[in-house]
């Protein structure tokens, strides 16, 4: 008979207008993978903040066994008092305390004084860190250590907590493949020690990889839990699941339109760190991109394509920047991103809740922001015609709202990445820079952003994509640019070009 430690009955959630959860069942086995799969707005994550106390008690339905023994938790101190604990995609980390300061923020280790026990707090970090392999100082900074690193931090952080159900919201959304598989196996590792794990995530290879079962939610409404051994334990697969179809095709075909015009060059590109003016992380970038062309940027983390997106759009990043940037052949000098915007640029953050929307205001706010001009009169905003762009540019993005005064913070990360989207397409750029833009996102959503991509060319304008997925680069690109440590490697046909190709051109420069 199975050892379950989990069961959530029949559990139901509201927002004002909105349906989170409708009887949504979820058991779980001790000492498996467990994986939580869904478009994005399915209710995977709602589902999670009600199980970890942060909805709580009291604002739901339904029941919670835990060990068999039913909880009722409303707070998320309670849930963690039984060893449950759960990492969000945006990990809560502060940046400027140490490793060890952040492991047991909340958590004081204390003498018998009440007084911070440092010594004991730092040894107490180090065996957590040593548990999930990370090999540094409790005392180094957060700020000081990468994403992967980051990430092992809130692991051992939960480990702290005497951890027995693991709970992940898209713990490799911000990790390259080498360490997202690292981060993977260490939950493999755990699980052969008996930690029960539930991972939320998007990338379906990983879901193959590591996950014991798989249990899909679609608009609120459990589908059904696939086993691994016993079904059909597919991408494909799982994808019928999660959109109700099969998606024959990813990338959705385009005609192939590339016009001889130059819209965007740039030569010998030179950017310097803000910080450290000395460091050079971008150096002599040299590139173009046609009219109705789909151009990438693939490399690792650290590689430069953010900064070197940033430092073209109106020079939003960095400090000694030379070199020339063309606009439709003409010579070009963007001061700031106002100039950019006005010169047909447009810039879609790969950090979208940071620095690309204002969590706390409505799509309405957030589309109409770069272009106040387009909605005023002498100065001042005509609040009929924004909410009337406002509106055309939900619908055009698909974006799932109950409506455009909705804070852009209650959305899916889906939903979140189409606003953002909105906000941009409303400025009618003619070229559009897209950083990671299906970061975190579903099947759907992605293909949606795929389908406009193709529409922006189709229409004589650029895209230029970033991307840490190889595969989304060569199913939607022309030509692919390779970087890594700041410097260009190499120019490939997408089309003739394979991930092996790509690859070996950074494994042969690192």
């Amino acid at each position: 008979m199975a050892d379950i430690i989990l069961e959530m009955k029949n559990i139901t959630k509201e927002f004002p207008g909105v349906k989170a959860l409708d009887n949504v069942n979820l058991v779980v086995e001790r000492g498996t993978i467990h994986a939580l799969i869904g478009e994005n707005g399915a209710g995977k994550s709602t589902l999670m903040n009600v199980l970890s106390g942060i909805y709580p008690y009291g604002t739901y339905s339904g029941e919670i066994y835990y060990n068999g023994k039913l909880c009722r938790f409303k707070t998320l101190k309670e849930s963690e008092a039984e060893n449950i604990v759960i990492i969000h995609q945006e990990l809560a980390l502060i940046p400027l305390l140490s490793i060890g300061e952040n492991m047991f923020l909340g958590n004081e280790i204390r003498n018998g004084a009440g007084v911070i026990d440092w010594n004991k707090t730092y040894a107490e970090a180090e065996k957590h860190m040593r548990q999930v392999g990370l090999q540094e100082s409790p005392h180094s900074l957060i700020k000081d250590i990468g994403t992967g690193k980051q990430q092992l931090v809130e692991i051992a952080k939960a480990f702290s907590k005497n951890v027995k159900l693991l709970i992940l919201d898209e713990p490799t959304s911000s990790l390259n493949d080498e360490d997202a598989k690292m981060l993977l196996d260490l939950l493999m590792e755990f699980k052969k020690q008996g930690l029960t794990s539930i991972i939320i995530t998007h990338k379906l290879n990983e879901i193959i990889y590591c996950a014991d079962k798989a249990t899909i939610i679609r608009d609120g409404s459990t589908i059904e839990t696939l086993v691994k051994g016993v079904d059909e334990f597919s991408e494909d697969r799982i994808i019928r699941g999660m959109v109700g179809r099969p998606m024959n095709d990813r990338y959705p075909e385009r005609e192939n339109k590339v016009q001889a015009e130059v819209s965007l060059e740039v030569k010998d590109w030179t950017v310097h760190h803000p910080l450290y003016p000395e460091k050079v992380v971008d150096d002599h970038i040299s590139f173009k991109v046609h009219k109705g062309e789909i151009i990438g940027f693939s490399g690792l983390q650290g590689a430069g394509r953010t900064e070197l997106a940033m430092s073209i759009f109106g020079r939003s990043y960095g400090t000694n920047i030379s070199g020339e940037l063309y606009l439709h052949g003409k010579k070009t000098h963007l001061r700031n991103p106002e100039a950019a915007i006005h010169a047909g640029l447009a810039y879609v953050t790969e950090d979208r809740k940071t620095n690309g929307l204002l969590l706390n205001e409505s799509i309405r706010f957030n589309t109409t922001l770069p272009r106040l001009d387009k909605i005023s009169n002498n100065g001042v905003i005509d609040k009929d015609k924004e909410k009337i762009v406002a509106e055309k540019m939900r619908e055009e993005m698909g974006t799932k709202t109950p409506s455009i005064e909705q804070k852009v913070g209650n959305l899916s990360g889906g939903n979140q990445q189409k606003a953002l989207l909105g906000k941009w397409m409303f400025t009618e750029p003619d070229i559009l820079i897209m950083d990671e833009p299906t970061r975190g996102i579903d099947v759907g959503a992605k293909y949606d952003i795929y389908c406009l991509m193709n529409q922006m060319v189709a229409d004589g304008k650029s895209v230029v994509m970033i991307s840490s997925e190889m595969p989304e680069l060569l199913g939607m690109c022309d030509r692919i640019y390779v970087m890594n440590e700041g410097r260009l490697l190499a120019e490939l046909n997408a089309k003739e070009t394979t991930q092996e190709e790509i690859m070996g051109y950074i494994i042969r420069d690192s």
